[in-house]
């Protein structure tokens, strides 16, 4: 049966869509089956994975409205052991679209209970806004993993985000927990990443993943071609870190 973790950070540009793309390739690397779940009207997981936003026929948009099935949405193998169902622009009018329709905060949840038990995992990138598409990946996960980017903001919206995960947690899907932290684009020049990681751990009553994903300029490149960074320069500090981190993740849910 498998964990759907959702990664969510409602700040933009905190390494949230690099490390579900990663996280989700490093995962099929280890021999796991994966869907990658694209919920961000950028699309920029579906293509950093390779599938071609624009041409790609179904989309989560098409699942949302009930234009598609789920099994016709889905990009089968698109790497070996993973998945993708796809999302592009289209999916930003799906907020509207939902405005009076009932349990619209479960349509994900009730498409992926269909295909669930094929995935040991499924990794769904958020949207950075706390919006209904959010919420709909909230209901369907069983955790949520957050990205931080090791700089001085850090925590500012950290609150507002557990809040939000506390009150799906109320309100919507009793079962949701907070997988934990991962720190991002950590520099290990500056005092600064290594004061924001002290201070994190000083204020944070989670789970943090000992795993830290460091600046890295081949991570940076790979989304330009399309390859997740185990694939493009597996060797890479990027590689390294996302294998390590996908370990962490597997023991914990086996622990």
């Amino acid at each position: 049966m498998g964990r759907i973790i959702a990664i969510a950070n409602q700040k933009g540009g905190v390494g949230k869509t690099t490390t579900a793309i990663n996280l989700s390739s490093s995962l099929a690397g280890l021999g796991k089956k994966v869907l990658a779940l694209d919920m961000d009207p950028q699309g920029n997981m579906t293509s950093g994975l390779s599938v071609n936003k624009n041409e790609v026929e179904n989309t989560v948009y098409d699942l949302i409205i009930g234009g598609a099935e789920i099994e016709e949405c889905i990009c089968s193998e698109v790497f070996e052991n993973l998945d993708v169902l796809p999302s592009n622009i289209d999916l930003s009018a799906a907020e509207i679209e939902l405005i009076g329709v009932d349990n619209k905060e479960y349509i994900i949840k009730n498409e992926i209970e269909k295909v669930k038990d094929d995935y040991d995992y499924v990794i769904i990138d958020c949207p950075p806004a706390l919006s209904m598409l959010t919420i709909n990946a909230m209901t369907t996960a069983d955790s949520v993993l957050v990205p931080i980017q090791c700089e001085y903001y850090a925590l500012e919206g950290l609150s507002q985000l557990v809040h939000t995960i506390e009150l799906v947690q109320e309100r919507l899907n009793p079962s949701l927990e907070i997988e934990g932290v991962v720190f991002t684009m950590y520099d290990a020049r500056t005092n600064l990443s290594l004061q924001v990681v002290e201070n994190v751990k000083d204020n944070l009553n989670q789970n943090i993943y000992k795993t830290i994903i460091p600046r890295n300029i081949r991570l940076a490149e790979a989304p330009s071609y399309g390859m997740p960074i185990n694939l493009y320069d597996p060797k890479s500090a990027g590689a390294e870190s996302y294998m390590m981190l996908a370990e962490e993740v597997i023991n914990k849910g086996e622990e």
